[in-house]
């Protein structure tokens, strides 16, 4: 089971980003997929999930209409559309994935299955 997230990059505040979740070994309809963030000296927290179930989708409040959690189960990938960036938004950004039944989409402790980070930085 892996995942591989991409798409990171610097933007100006206000831009936008897409960031993508490949996974290979597994297919990805069957999991939940979350993302989530790490700031420099923050703790990681949840920023979105897609259920495997029925494809309901969760935000935190700080990326509620900004962000779109989206999924390709032709291409195996999980999107994270990212508009109207902020500063704040910088971080580096994982992409995680569970099987299991979750109560908590946006508690890291939810899942069992983690990428490698991705860069966003957001800065004029």
């Amino acid at each position: 089971v892996q995942l591989q997230a991409s798409g990171g990059g610097l933007v100006q505040p206000g831009g936008s980003l897409r960031l993508s979740c490949a996974a290979s070994g597994f297919t990805l309809d069957y999991y939940a997929i979350g993302w989530f963030r790490q700031a420099p000296g923050k703790e990681r927290e949840g920023v979105s999930c897609i259920s495997s179930s029925d494809g309901s989708t969760y935000y935190a409040d700080s990326v509620k209409g900004r962000f779109t959690i989206s999924r390709d189960n032709a291409k195996n990938t999980v999107y994270l559309q990212m508009n109207s960036l902020k500063p704040e938004d910088t971080a580096v950004y994982y992409c995680a994935a569970t099987d299991r039944s979750i109560l908590f989409p946006l508690i890291k402790y939810e899942y069992d299955y983690w990428g490698q980070g991705t860069l966003v930085t957001v800065s004029s």
